[in-house]
């Protein structure tokens, strides 16, 4: 680390903070039952492989993804299995959407040492906002920054250098967290920010992040900061 004391850390969301993925994966499988529940002729394995299919190609945050798969079995839209998959979907995703272990005291932690934290997302503003809300992390962040608020996706610099201006904070002061090194890392890095990789978050089977450290639990972060602030006491 450079020798700039630590005065802030800047989280992505989706897999860093919270297991985005399991939620999906969890909410997908409940509206696919609830579309056969309700009387679509489909098999659950091939479905589910096919809806991810599809947020793929559309986006994760897509809200039409269900129109698509349901008028791709049968040809139009039925309402009846749309509105079954939705609600079935809404009800697990709420059940699901859990922080990884260590966050809440992770952050507890920071934030206590009067660490500044804030949030670069990729996701939409709202999904972004309603996360933060309903896992009750808002109160822990000084800024948020979403794909809305830019216009530009990570690795681009422009969701960074927002986030540090809201935050009142240099590059060398801060250390960004997040799974995805081609966004997270790579973006960083460009405008003079350390790094960390969140391993246990990762969903692509990274070997080399490129990051100053790779967590495999979060609380590592706090462990990091103190030790390295310690020499500037």
């Amino acid at each position: 680390m450079s020798d700039s004391k630590t005065r802030g850390v800047i989280f992505d969301l989706d897999n860093t903070l919270l297991d985005f993925m399991k939620m999906k994966e969890f909410a997908v499988k409940a509206a696919i039952r609830g579309m056969i529940e309700a009387g679509l002729l489909i098999d659950e394995k091939e479905s589910y492989d096919e809806i991810i299919a599809i947020y793929g190609e559309f986006g994760w945050e897509n809200q039409q993804v269900f129109d698509v798969f349901i008028e791709k079995q049968i040809g139009r839209v039925e309402h009846k299995y749309l509105a079954a998959g939705i609600v079935a979907y809404r009800r697990a995703r709420e059940a699901n959407l859990m922080v990884y272990p260590n966050v809440n005291k992770t952050l507890m932690s920071l934030a206590k040492s009067g660490i500044k934290l804030g949030v670069v997302s990729d996701a939409p503003s709202r999904e972004a906002w309603m996360r933060i809300y309903y896992l009750n992390l808002y109160h822990f962040f000084d800024a948020v920054i979403t794909f809305d608020d830019t216009g530009e996706r990570k690795p681009s610099e422009k969701p960074f250098r927002m986030c540090l201006e809201k935050l009142d904070l240099d590059p060398n002061e801060t250390i960004m967290v997040g799974d995805w090194p081609d966004r997270d890392v790579v973006g960083a890095k460009k405008i003079g920010m350390k790094t960390a990789f969140a391993r246990y978050g990762d969903t692509f089977g990274t070997v080399n992040s490129g990051a100053d450290w790779d967590l495999s639990d979060i609380y590592q972060l706090v462990m990091i900061i103190n030790e390295h602030n310690s020499k500037f006491i």
